[in-house]
This record gives structure tokens, sequence and C-alpha cells, in this order.
């Protein structure tokens, strides 16, 4: 994509104007204000002759020539939305004041109030209608719907589409907000799922029914994009995603720069492949190389190409804090915690009142132990909005750095209390559950994350550690395998997996996983990648000893010794990073490097990071059964380099195993050799008195 010039800058300009207007008269205010923020963001024009000290006349000044970059209007919309300006200005004063069933009645003929006003048989009538709705229809909203005949007719009044969305929006509003009303405290006894919005039945009938008459009548080129989303998000709450994402689609071709439609359809993307399939249907603009990099981001692929569109993006909009915050995110999940801090300062420092994706900042600043800037961020988000999901996150972050893990939950609950789908919280907070040893509501906590993003690898990992803890491998290692299919090459993952299939007894998988946790760990981002863990641009570092030594130890279960004999020798030659033999691991991984997290050993259905990387995530971990392992934190294996391990008590436990493996094959001054250097580091040293000992005596005998 080549640098815009000043007419394209221009076109953006007005576009992104557009958009941030049409959506506040929509009380679309989120994408309101990302339109808006992109467009202050824009890189200022080469050649702007307004000179704002030049004394020209106002008065004398020409009549500027009409915008040529929006669309000409529907001579029929735009006399309707004329006819209904005042009635309007009523509606949307009335959403602004959270009135939404009155903003509704505006336009539309007011329904029956949810709570029946019988004046005949209180006994009687009420309390049947109130039992039958608690079965079916609060299983489903979408029940009434399934049993009648589809509506093929516009049930609504003559309405410019701009009136319709607005009324129709706030009906879905109502719905959600008596929801809420009805849902009980975050996980509690009916926190599941019980309460629905009764409107969506009602609406789907209602915008099937008028999308299919304009559709009659050859109008589906004149529609604004506004109802096919709103019909699309309908369709989404009954989990109707495949004709969710046809309406999405065809919002975004009609009105582009509406960024709350490109949201939804990042939703509905579970892996690469959806978004490689999606991107051949969307109209070729800005807007599609900033829904690729943010689902890209959503999807952890922090490659080449990903930094390439990032860039070209910045060079239009080179003060954005949006992509910036895209760039950061594709730093903290390749662990680029360091990096990813000063990107999340910056933006700190240039918009100290911005709490949007703060609670990620404070995941990065937890990492990296930093208590001192962490405290700071949530004195920051506090005096700024201290009932904003965000604060509340990252003052549970500050808590749990402290281990004062009930006073982090009261915080998580506190955010979704605030905003039931805000997944950092449900994730973080089943972390604080793992931590206290409370491990059914951390499953649970884990369940409603997954839920609300299934393309969030925490919480299928923190499953697989809730159900280990448990003893429940096979339920572990589903989970585990949920988490490596969307982080191919996170080591962790694999060792995860390989863990699972040791515990039960299923050597070789397990083998073959831990293999491709090496071949994962021992690729790191080269310098032009941005610290992308893309497999196209890596370069060669140490292997982990850890894994090393667990492949050895399951050969040696498999009876494979001279196996196991090349894994010890692999394990102790990190001490000093001098250079593997390739052979001996990268033949015997090749069939693991190249494949596909999907195919072997992968077996999920469909769907494709512990939310931070937890700081005491190993020390809880069962299946970690060496000191040293545990004490790594996560991103050990992103900061070693090539000047070796040194002396650890994995490599002192390989040359252990290496002295006595000569010992028993007859190599003695082998065996002696690595024995006295087992005394010399201090560790595992009666068992190398003892080995020394013994080659002595053996050796005498001989002579």
């Amino acid at each position: 994509m080549e640098e815009p010039s000043d007419d394209g800058i221009r076109e953006l300009m007005y576009q992104l104007e557009s958009a941030a207007i049409k959506c506040s008269e929509r009380c679309l205010y989120q994408s309101s204000k990302w339109a808006a923020e992109m467009l202050d963001s824009l890189r200022p024009l080469d050649h702007d002759d307004t000179d704002l000290e030049s004394p020209m006349d106002m008065t004398d000044s020409p009549i500027p020539p009409a915008n040529p970059y929006i669309q000409i209007r529907d001579p029929a919309e735009s006399a309707l939305e004329k006819q209904e300006s005042y009635k309007y200005l009523l509606a949307k004063s009335y959403f602004d004041t959270r009135e939404y069933d009155r903003c509704a009645a505006v336009f539309l003929p007011p329904s029956t109030p949810p709570v029946p006003l019988s004046v005949s048989s209180p006994n009687s009538k009420s309390k049947t209608s109130r039992t039958s709705k608690k079965g079916k229809d609060a299983a489903s909203p979408f029940q009434a719907s399934k049993i009648s005949k589809p509506q093929t007719q516009n049930p609504y009044p003559k309405l410019s589409q701009k009136s319709l969305f607005l009324a129709l929006y706030a009906k879905y509003l109502a719905g959600e907000k008596r929801k809420d009303e009805e849902t009980e405290m975050v996980l509690g006894p009916a926190d599941g799922g019980m309460a629905v919005n009764r409107e969506l039945s009602g609406l789907a009938r209602g915008l099937d029914g008028w999308l299919s008459d304009r559709t009659a009548k050859g109008l589906d080129d004149q529609g604004q994009g506004w109802l096919e989303y709103l019909y699309a998000v309908v369709l989404l709450k009954g989990r109707n995603e495949e004709l969710a994402k046809k309406w999405l689609i065809r919002s975004v071709h009609q009105n582009p720069y509406h960024w709350g439609a490109w949201q939804e359809l990042n939703d509905l993307l579970g892996s690469t492949e959806d978004l490689r399939q999606i991107l051949e249907l969307l109209p070729q603009n800005v807007m599609s190389l900033v829904f690729y990099v943010y689902c890209s981001q959503e999807l952890y692929q922090a490659t080449e190409d990903t930094y390439r569109s990032l860039s070209e993006l910045q060079t239009m909009f080179p003060e954005s804090a949006f992509l910036k915050t895209q760039h950061a995110l594709l730093l903290y999940h390749s662990k680029d915690f360091e990096e990813a801090s000063h990107i999340f300062e910056d933006i700190l420092t240039t918009s100290p009142h911005r709490l949007d994706s703060l609670d990620h900042y404070s995941n990065i600043l937890y990492v990296m132990d930093h208590r001192p800037q962490l405290a700071f961020v949530a004195q920051v988000a506090t005096a700024t909005d201290k009932f904003r999901p965000e604060t509340c996150c990252v003052v549970g972050n500050y808590y749990s750095l402290k281990s004062e893990h009930e006073k982090a939950v009261m915080y998580f609950r506190r955010a979704l209390t605030l905003d039931r789908n805000f997944l950092s919280a449900w994730t973080l907070m089943g972390h604080e559950y793992i931590e206290m040893k409370n491990t059914h509501t951390a499953i649970e906590s884990y369940r409603r994350a997954v839920d609300v993003n299934r393309k969030d690898y925490r919480a299928w990992y923190g499953l697989g550690q809730a159900y280990e803890v448990l003893d429940m491998s096979f339920y572990a290692l589903f989970y585990y395998q949920r988490a490596a299919a969307l982080r191919p090459y996170d080591p962790k993952m694999w060792q995860a997996v390989g863990s699972c299939y040791a515990k039960m007894g299923r050597v070789e998988q397990s083998i073959q996983a831990l293999k491709r946790a090496l071949v994962a760990g021992s690729l790191q981002p080269d310098e032009s990648s941005h610290g992308g863990a893309s497999p196209g641009s890596v370069s060669r570092k140490i292997l982990d000893p850890e894994t090393l030594h667990q492949i050895a130890t399951l050969y040696e279960r498999l009876g494979d010794e001279e196996e196991a004999a090349a894994y010890m020798e692999l394990t102790l030659q990190q001490e000093s990073g001098a250079p593997v033999n390739e052979n001996s691991d990268e033949e015997s991984s090749s069939d693991s490097e190249h494949s596909s997290p999907s195919d072997g050993e992968i077996e999920h259905s469909g769907d494709e990071d512990p939310d931070r990387p937890r700081r005491h995530r190993h020390k809880r971990k069962p299946r970690r059964a060496k000191e040293s392992f545990a004490a790594q934190n996560d991103d050990s294996l992103v900061s070693e380099s090539w000047n070796g391990t040194g002396v650890t008590a994995t490599t002192s436990k390989a040359r252990l195993w290496l002295a006595q493996y000569a010992s028993r094959n007859g190599d003695l001054d082998r065996a002696d050799q690595l024995a006295g250097e087992l005394c010399q580091d201090g560790i595992e040293v009666e068992e190398a008195k003892a080995l020394m000992r013994d080659v002595r005596a053996r050796r005498e005998d001989a002579a």
C-alpha cells in the first residue's frame, strides 16, 4: 500500500469526520470516539494554505465547493429525516438520559410493559405467565421466533433508517438493562445465563421482515449499514454466527468507517484461516488494513506482515493512540515486555486520562515486578474514573502483586459488575482463585472468560492448570491443546501438553509435544521482526535444559538408553552455550517443527497465555517437579543468550546420569571426569563421591 497523497488524507478526514458525527447521532458513542481519535491523529497535509494570521475578510470568502467524498444521499431518506427532525431530537434526548423505552416509543408503538398490568385475577394469569417464562423463554430469547413463522413483512411504520435505528437500538438496550437488573451477583447461584434479553426475539423478527421487504423492492443497494449492523448484533446474541457474519460484511461495505461493525466481525474469527477467508470478502480500503492489524493482534500473530501493515498505518496516523496500543500488545504477546511498557508509558504521558487498554499495561508491569510504577498507574486511573472496568483491573493487579488476593478478587468482581463481558477481569479473577487454592471457582471464572472470547489462550491454559490440580489429566490435556492451537510457538503450552501425556502414560506423544516445546523455545525474534515470534525470521539460541532433561527421562522410560544419553548430552551442553549437535535434536524433531498445531496430537473442535504470565504460576503447578524450572520466570526463554545457563540442578542431574551411564558401559575415564566435575559444582556431591569410589575400586580390580 503506497503512502497516501494529500487528496487521500483529505478524503480520510472527510470520511472519519462523517463517521464520528453519524455514530454520535445514532448514540454509538464508542465508535464515534474511535473515529474522532483517528481523525485527530491523521498526519497534517503537506500543503496547507491556511494562514491563521492572514487578515482575510471572511465576508468576501467564496462558498466552499461541495464535499466530493461524501456520497450523494437518497432524496427520500433526506425528506423523511427532515420531517422527523424534531421527534428525533426528542428521542435522542431520552436516549441520552438512559430512558430507552421512552426513546423507542417516540417512533414505535409502545410495547406491553415487562410487568403485566392485569386488573382481573392477579393470582391465576400472572402466575402462569411467570412460570412459563422461567422455562423456555428464559433458556432462549429466540424461542418465540423459532416457533412462529418467519416474518416476511415489514412490521414498522414508514420511518427513515436513522430514526428506525435509534428506536430499535433503544429497545435492544432496554432489554439489556432489564437483563442486567435481573442478573444476580458475579458468580452467584443464579449467575449462569438464566437472565436473557427479552427484546431479542421481537427485534430479530422485525429486522428480518424489514430487510426482506427492502430486498423484495430491490432497495438493497440503498442501505446505510446501520440496521444491518444491528440485525447482526441481535443474531450474535442468538448464536447464529454464520448469518451474523453475512450481515456484518454487508454493513462494512455500506458503512466502512463504523468501527463497531468491524469489532463484531473480529469476534467471529477463531483462527488465522478464518481471517484469511474473510479478507477476500471485505472492501479494499484503509479500514480493512486497520481490521487486519487488529485481528492479527487478537490472534497473537506478531508476524512481519502484521508489522508492515501497522507501519503503513502509522505513516497515515502517526499520533494514533489506538495503533500504538496495537503495537504494544503485539510486543506483549511476544513477551517483549520492556518495549511494550515503554509504548504504554508514552501513551500515558501523552494522554494521562486515557483508560483504554490500561489493564494490559498493568499486566506488563505485574510481570516485570514493577510495583512502584503499577501503584502510580493505579493512582492515575483511580483519579480519572474509579468506576471503569479498566481501573478496577489495574487496582486488582496491584493488590495481587502485594499478595493480597482477597482484595484483588474484590476489585475484579467490581469490574465484572460494571461490565459482565470484560474479558481481562474473568481471566485475572481465575488466576487469583488459583492462588487461593479455590480451584472450582477458578474453573468457573475461566469458563466465563472463554464464553466471552474463545481466542483467549490464557483462559484455556488456566482451565488446564485447574484440572491438573484436580488430577484430571484428560480434561487438562484437552484445554492445554486448545491453548497450544492458539499459541503454537509458545514453549510453555507444549510443555504443559507433554506433561499431561506423560501423566497419562502416553510417553511417545509426550516426547513429541516436548520436542515441539524445544523447537518453539529455541526460536527467538530477529531484530528486524520487532519482537514477533514468526518462524520466518528467527535465530537460534540455547535450548531449554529442563525440557531436554524431561525428554531424556522419557526415552529412559521407553528403554532407549542411547537416545536418552544423547538428550542428556544436549542438556549438559547448555551450561556453556556450546553449539548443539543439530542432527541429534533437529532431525528427531523435524516432524514437529513445521507441522500444524491442529494435526496429529491437537484434537480440538474448531475453536481455536494466562491473561498475564503469573509470577507465582510455576510454584503452583504440580507437574513442575524440578525446583530450578519452577523458579524460572515466564520470560526466561526470551531473556537467555548464548552465554549458556551455567551450572543448574538440571544440568547436574544430567551430568550424574551420564557419569552413571558411562560407568555402566565401561567408560571409566568419562565417568571419573563427570563425577569430579560434580564435586566441583557442589550439587549431587555424595552420589558423585560414591561413583568415584566405585570407579577407583573397579580400576584396582582390573589392575
